[in-house]
């Protein structure tokens, strides 16, 4: 199959990905949801780009090439809807921990206050393991860590989708505490993690530790201040 991609042709074999075709000439094109790893479902959009002759943008990581396709990765168009949904994971995750995400923000020139009344995904840290936490609150449901603890690579199906629209969320059967899953502590859903809402236990702590160090600091220092006064 030959194609144009931001007026570059390309000769890619039928089946291939816009994502992966773009990338054999060195486009780049942006995602959140995508791993190599993990089989793609198109859940972020962030990976849209304009086709010509369409009437919707196309997710790159799941459409296929054709023949003659004429593709532009970067469009007002194009970058709108990406503007657009990174506005809205801001608006609703704590991205803290996603530097990726962050940089793509700055890219597209989202506006971290468009959806500033929208309501934020709040949870409690779940650490309930020796190995690692979780907190959902940066969960953005990207459907890595399911993936990759099901037919992706593991085989565990220790978590999954729960809940609905708003209140969906990562979680085990019946909310079992993950010990008392069929979880086996491999670690692959921690790796594939682009938020920071699966952490090791190890690096969870040295953060807490750290954090602790500054408010003592600043404890210190209003301290000596009084004491001068």
């Amino acid at each position: 199959m030959t194609l144009t991609i931001d007026g570059q042709m390309v000769t890619v074999p039928a089946g291939t990905t816009i994502h992966k075709a773009a990338q054999q000439i060195g486009i780049d094109v942006p995602t959140i949801c995508y791993h190599d790893a993990c089989t793609s479902n198109a859940l972020c959009r962030v990976c849209v780009v304009e086709v010509a002759g369409a009437r919707l943008l196309a997710p790159a990581c799941i459409a296929k090439v054709a023949e003659g396709m004429k593709v532009r990765t970067r469009s007002e168009r194009v970058d709108r809807s990406r503007r657009t949904i990174l506005e809205m994971l801001g608006s609703a995750v704590d991205l803290s921990d996603a530097p990726a995400i962050q940089e793509m923000a700055v890219e597209y020139r989202a506006d971290s206050d468009r959806f500033a009344d929208g309501e934020r995904r709040a949870s409690p840290v779940l650490d309930d393991n020796p190995m690692y936490v979780r907190d959902y609150s940066k969960c953005i449901l990207c459907w890595r860590c399911v993936q990759v603890c099901a037919e992706d690579a593991q085989y565990t199906f220790a978590i999954n989708f729960a809940g609905r629209g708003f209140e969906t969320s990562i979680g085990t059967f019946f909310d079992k505490p993950m010990p008392e899953t069929t979880c086996v502590f491999c670690g692959q859903c921690v790796g594939v993690c682009p938020t920071g809402a699966l952490k090791p236990k190890r690096e969870w702590l040295l953060e807490q530790g750290r954090a602790l160090d500054e408010v003592l600091q600043e404890t210190r220092v209003v301290r000596r201040k009084r004491r001068r006064s």
